[in-house]
């Protein structure tokens, strides 16, 4: 039985060399006959090992070298050092039957044709991918239903709205039947319900279809809802690789506890409360040690007037950030 990792990288590193400019005509002038440069890492050195059928999530600040793995992967960009396999493939050597198992799906660039139906797009990557032409239209008429734009199939991309036009770009992408998936930023600029309907898509698509997949996204809410994987990187290197509870163990430091009272609350300070965060006319919220949390809310129920007791975690925007900052435990 086969064992190897659906996507494993070794080392895998991207640099760019930019001509460095110096100031000036004089400079210019020299740089045409000797010209400096700089070395650009956009990819440090990544190691990666992916199981087949796994959704994980891929996070990093703008220019921490996400896209630039990703386009990697997919075969897009040859690598300055290191090595990858997906599906076992080396994927930059671009072989034909890499290219058929692999879709890139990136949420900033358009790969329908702007001026024709969506479903005249679909048809040319059927043909390109030469698939049969009834299992063609079975296809995209199913994904059309789940993803609810069956009735916008033959309307001009361009009259579609961004979360319309998202649907059918994930249509495309998945008309081939791939068995690895890489989304960049699938729901950037959606509202709120298009986020929704597509991350249910992609949940119900990775349960259904097995179909191992990297997911970037600033919505962090895309990746707390469907990866319960979830890497981080940042310049160019892998600073995180757990799940979203170890991350919330080791980066969260703090929890909440929300006291809600019948009338005024009371004055909760000192060392046996925590850290009082706010109080209004009928609430308390404190801040304490994970540890302690247990400790604490036992005493809160012996409060005189005590209605409801809530216990909230960090939010993950925050968490994240001290991802970033370095800053762990109780700091």
């Amino acid at each position: 039985m086969n064992t190897e990792p659906a996507i494993l990288t070794r080392g895998l590193g991207k640099v760019y060399r930019v001509a460095k400019k110096e100031p000036g005509l004089g400079g210019a002038i020299r740089g045409l006959f000797h010209r400096r440069y700089d070395d650009l890492v956009a990819v440090g050195s990544v190691d990666l090992e992916i199981a087949s059928g796994e959704l994980v999530g891929f996070l990093g600040p703008n220019g921490a070298g996400k896209t630039t793995t990703l386009k990697m992967l997919s075969g897009l960009l040859h690598p300055t050092c290191g090595t990858a396999r997906v599906l076992g493939h080396v994927p930059w050597e671009r072989s034909t039957d890499f290219r058929r198992q692999i879709s890139l799906l990136l949420g900033q660039k358009n790969q329908l044709l702007w001026d024709l139906p969506a479903r005249e797009s679909f048809e040319l990557n059927r043909a390109i991918y030469g698939i049969a032409v009834e299992e063609g239209r079975k296809t995209i008429d199913h994904l059309a239903g789940v993803l609810e734009v069956s009735s916008l199939l033959n309307k001009p991309v361009r009259e579609l709205s961004l979360g319309e036009r998202m649907k059918m770009e994930l249509i495309a992408a998945l008309l081939h039947r791939p068995k690895v998936l890489f989304l960049d930023e699938p729901t950037l600029g959606l509202d709120v319900v298009s986020q929704h309907r597509v991350r249910d898509f992609l949940r119900h698509l990775v349960e259904e279809e097995k179909i191992t997949t990297i997911l970037t996204s600033h919505y962090l809410q895309d990746i707390e809802a469907l990866c319960r994987r979830v890497i981080i990187i940042d310049h160019g290197k892998v600073i995180h690789d757990g799940s979203w509870e170890e991350i919330l163990q080791s980066f969260s430091g703090r929890k909440e506890i929300v006291l809600r009272f019948a009338g005024p609350p009371p004055e909760l300070r000192g060392e046996e409360w925590g850290e009082p965060v706010s109080r209004d006319e009928a609430t308390v919220r404190l801040r304490v040690p994970p540890a302690r949390v247990t400790e604490i809310s036992r005493r809160a129920l012996e409060l005189p007037g005590l209605e409801d007791i809530r216990i909230e975690t960090m939010p993950v925007e925050e968490v994240i950030r001290r991802v970033f900052t370095g800053g762990k435990g109780n700091a």
